[in-house]
């Protein structure tokens, strides 16, 4: 008799085999207690899912941070547009995947650029493209949770949103209030400033509260750090009061390696000195990277399943539920329905039809097993 877990009989222990009592001496142990490693074991050998969308003007360094957080370089191949190019240039989006591995964790990690944010002369709509992307990718998810095969879904929701602020401005513009306005209920905003080294300490501090002071002002909802549990320990609380201290980031970031004083640091080089991106008095791009990779990816995408993405799931049941009862009152009411079906009408076309063919697949199910019986 083969066993999947350790098992203990309380009764007739003469005809107990060895083999059922594990080695750990309590009779008591019953062998649930290893679920979390087969988890681990099962997590791992899927790998992981991130999408981060960067968003900000070009020239503040976000391609150059994305390289220096993932230490590789996404963008090989860029084409720069000249001055005559952005002048009528609209905001396009642009997706790089890679595949990370670490002490064998996969991460699948897709970036979501927007080259042409912010560099035209008109910058009324350059938030449309954004918020577009992101409820697309909700709406595919939708459909494919809804669909009949749900064992491969592939993830491609945005899980979070960094946002550059460039360092030359006293606090966030108007456009950047009306693109956060858009996206604080859709996906996790974290916000940086970019290229912090071409201001003081004291103008750094001034900025952030600034930039906090107008995201309270016009409500908008920034990523919470969840709170600490209780049983952690001293450091781990330390490093989240430090984090929370730190926002919005404000960062820098270098793709080339310097040798100060016979140690090799990734930073800039200036004629007064130079800039250590990982040093902690010089730029908060360590605290960015410990948040959004070590500590906080999993609570990213925890935050968009259970609230962006419950959000947008229930409004579609609702519209979904809305039509039916309006098709409804019309067939009641004989009336012609003639009209052009809009995308919600026909996600609920498609329903009924998975429904009508799940039912079909249930019956034939039915009959095979009325007549093996």
């Amino acid at each position: 008799m083969k066993f999947l877990f350790p098992v203990v009989f309380r009764f007739q222990p003469d005809l107990i085999s060895p083999l059922c009592i594990p080695d750990k001496g309590d009779r008591d142990y019953i062998g649930f207690a290893t679920l979390p490693d087969q988890v681990h074991r099962k997590s791992v050998k899927r790998g992981f899912d991130f999408t981060l969308m960067v968003v900000g003007e070009s020239g503040l360094g976000k391609s150059t941070l994305i390289n220096s957080l993932f230490l590789d370089d996404l963008y090989k191949n860029r084409k720069v547009p000249d001055v005559s190019e952005r002048i009528q240039k609209t905001t396009s989006i642009e997706k790089k995947t890679m595949e990370i591995e670490e002490r064998g964790v996969k991460l699948r990690l897709t970036v979501i650029d927007t080259p042409g944010f912010g560099d035209a002369v008109n910058c009324e709509d350059s938030w449309k493209v954004c918020t577009n992307y992101i409820e697309d990718q909700f709406r595919q998810y939708f459909t494919d949770e809804s669909g009949l095969n749900r064992r491969n879904i592939q993830d491609n929701r945005v899980h979070c949103c960094l946002y550059f602020v460039p360092p030359w401005g006293h606090s966030l513009r108007q456009m950047d209030l009306e693109l956060m306005k858009r996206l604080h209920q859709k996906v996790n905003i974290v916000v940086v400033i970019a290229k912090a080294d071409c201001l003081t300490t004291s103008e750094i501090a001034r900025l952030k509260q600034n930039i906090l002071n107008d995201i309270r002002e016009h409500e908008i909802q920034m990523y919470e750090f969840p709170e600490c549990d209780s049983d952690e320990d001293e450091e781990f609380k330390q490093q989240d009061r430090e984090l929370k201290a730190s926002v919005p980031f404000a960062v820098v970031g270098s793709n080339t390696t310097l040798e100060v004083s016979g140690k090799k640091v990734r930073g800039r080089q200036y004629p007064w000195g130079v800039v250590d991106v990982e040093n902690p008095k010089h730029s908060d791009f360590i605290k960015l990277r410990t948040m959004l990779i070590s500590t906080h990816m999993q609570d990213l995408k925890d935050v968009t399943e259970d609230v962006h993405y419950e959000n947008f799931r229930a409004q579609c049941i609702s519209q979904i539920s809305q039509h039916a009862r309006e098709r409804g009152k019309l067939k009641r009411d004989s009336a012609p329905y003639d009209s052009d079906c809009s995308e919600t009408d026909r996600l609920l076309l498609q329903k009924d039809q998975e429904i009508r063919r799940m039912q079909e697949m249930l019956n034939q199910m039915q009959e095979k097993l009325k007549g093996n019986a």
